[in-house]
């Protein structure tokens, strides 16, 4: 299996990359093809490969062709480590460049299925975009296989593309080993006092709504002794710093930047918050929920297949912090309450594990490689002589 994705912190890329990780374990040979090693990958586990998508620096481009870098390294990763399918996740570049290396592979008689996994902002912001529209939808429809990862997101897709492919709705997942911490959570280190942890983590980008999170914090703590863990970088994080300080409330505001230790803060966190504008599915929000953290959480995409209102947190309309801040004050100061959705948080994640998850895509993979054993002569002597 060939997999191509952006190497980040970002959902598709850690899906992307637990998803391959899972591939490996049940045998299969899995082969990264990115520009650089994804940040929770081991290239020393069994049947896992990392190839480097390397772009020279020429002074004729102002910007340099990592598309026609991409599609040279698939072609020769196809060819050099016989790769049965490519699995891109976002639609650009990776399924455009899918489809270049797959024309070029068929010069040499070789078809190889591409299955194409749309997570979000290759939709919602890139792709809408009208300079990349057309390459978005092209791209979409030469896939053999396309799967959202959300039905909201499938919806937006449909209502924004021609789309003449079906497109399946497979939802991200979980290891839910990796949030079953030993041992008990020392919740003293970050809160030495026993107050209330809230957490919030994500890339601080306008989208997140940031600003909203520093407000639903400072109404929280008017009425209850907490401190709020503000987890990741990004553009937003100074305005949070400065919104803060302005408020009074710093000194109870932790940020705490890029870190390996996520798990342990969750397993600390009385609550998780997630106020974004747009979501496609909110994979955070089930990181907290299988470390047993209730989420409030704006319904925004598909945050809502994630997290059930009145069970496993609560959702309100996107920008509502009042009402954000009044769930959540119902949960901290409800002890019984709280227990009973920390446990739903958890049963809930259970439906996103990787035993639940991880088979959907084997099944694809098979049914891509089934289609074309049955038909690449027709399709190589229709599409190629």
């Amino acid at each position: 299996i060939g997999v191509v994705c952006y190497p980040t912190f970002g959902g598709s890329g850690v899906v992307a990359t637990e998803l391959g990780i899972q591939m490996a374990k049940k045998g299969h040979e899995v082969h990264f093809i990115t520009y650089s090693q994804p940040v929770r990958l081991d290239i020393l586990e069994p049947n896992i490969y990392y190839h480097e998508v390397n772009v020279h620096d020429y002074p004729l481009f102002e910007y340099q062709p990592y598309e026609l870098a991409l599609s040279s390294k698939m072609v020769d990763t196809v060819l050099t480590e016989g790769i049965d399918i490519l699995h891109v996740h976002y639609a650009i570049p990776h399924a455009y460049a899918a489809y270049m290396a797959k024309k070029i592979l068929l010069e040499k008689r070789i078809y190889i299925p591409v299955v194409t996994t749309l997570h979000g902002t290759d939709i919602t912001l890139v792709g809408k975009n009208p300079s990349y529209k057309p390459a978005v939808t092209f791209s979409i429809n030469k896939s053999d296989i396309v799967t959202a990862v959300s039905k909201s997101l499938k919806k937006d897709i449909l209502s924004s593309f021609v789309i003449k492919k079906d497109i399946e709705v497979v939802p991200n997942f979980v290891d839910l080993d990796l949030y079953n911490i030993d041992g008990p959570c020392i919740k003293s280190q970050i809160a030495p006092n026993g107050e209330k942890v809230i957490s919030h983590i994500s890339n601080m980008r306008p989208v997140k709504r940031i600003p909203d999170i520093i407000e639903i914090f400072y109404r929280i703590q008017e009425k209850e002794d907490a401190i709020l863990l503000m987890i990741g970088e990004g553009p937003e994080r100074e305005k949070a710093e400065q919104q803060a300080k302005d408020l009074g409330i710093y000194s109870k505001v932790k940020f705490l930047g890029k870190t390996s230790e996520i798990r342990r803060l969750l397993c600390m966190s009385d609550l998780f918050l997630l106020t974004s504008s747009t979501e496609s599915f909110g994979l955070v929000a089930l990181e907290a929920m299988a470390a047993k953290v209730p989420v409030i959480s704006s319904n925004a995409g598909g945050i809502s297949e994630v997290n059930v209102h009145g069970e496993t947190g609560f959702l309100a309309t996107i920008g509502d912090v009042e009402t954000m801040a009044e769930h959540s004050l119902t949960l901290l100061q409800n002890p019984k309450l709280h227990e009973e959705f920390k446990a739903n948080a958890y049963r809930r994640a259970q439906e996103f594990s990787i035993d639940a998850v991880v088979p959907k895509y084997e099944a694809i993979y098979e049914r891509a490689l089934a289609t074309i054993r049955e038909g690449k002569e027709n399709d190589w002597t229709a599409q190629h002589l």
